[in-house]
């Protein structure tokens, strides 16, 4: 058994979408300075590394993240290289022929080689899915979708991919670490933060394969 985490570091200097709460961790007891115990504080944005998004992001009145089924989170999941790609379309998933009955979707970009070559400037021109790329994923009944950047949506048409995806209950799975990852099939296990009445929430995601 071979596993892959798929999670990106959280630290103060970590890539963070334009006008976030930057990532802090205060040590507020230490033992180095005699005290009992190591104790720290962490402050960050839900949006924050890899991370899910619950309808309420972009659905009025839509299920908060603790609303999720985690059977929809954990599971076979397929992986698939678009490596040239700059968005991904409905022409594009119609071609690389994705298996049918998919249920968890993870796309690997160029997105990947970001987090590869230790990149921390925002990059506004991310690979992230159209319009009718997220159509397409609602008519083929994928219930996640894995990216390998901050947005499932581009940032100059953040609001209809989102719409479109949210509504129809699928749910976006961001910030996902690819560079590792071979494409094939795994079991993905991706366990957000048991946040209550909020968006979304932070996340550890891994893969699974048998060697």
């Amino acid at each position: 058994m071979k596993i892959y985490d798929i999670s990106l570091p959280v630290h103060p200097d970590m890539v963070i979408w334009p006008d976030s709460q930057n990532v802090s961790v205060q040590r507020v007891s230490d033992q180095e300075n005699g005290d009992t115990a190591t104790v720290s504080t962490l402050t960050l944005g839900i949006h924050t590394g890899t991370h899910l998004d619950a309808p309420l992001h972009f659905v009025r009145k839509g299920n908060a993240i603790e609303a999720l089924e985690l059977s929809s989170l954990c599971g076979p999941a397929l992986v698939y290289h678009a490596l040239d790609a700059d968005l991904l379309t409905a022409d594009l998933f119609e071609k690389l022929n994705i298996s049918s009955g998919t249920e968890r979707l993870l796309i690997r970009t160029h997105n990947s080689s970001l987090w590869r070559n230790g990149i921390t400037e925002f990059n506004p021109d991310y690979v992230a899915v159209s319009a009718d790329g997220a159509q397409w994923l609602v008519d083929h009944k994928i219930k996640v979708i894995g990216v390998d950047y901050l947005s499932v949506a581009p940032f100059n048409d953040l609001v209809t991919p989102h719409e479109i995806l949210l509504n129809a209950g699928i749910i976006p799975l961001e910030g996902l670490d690819l560079s590792q990852v071979d494409s094939g099939l795994y079991m993905l296990y991706c366990l957000p933060l048991k946040l209550v009445g909020v968006e979304g929430a932070p996340a550890r995601a891994i893969l699974i394969t048998n060697d």
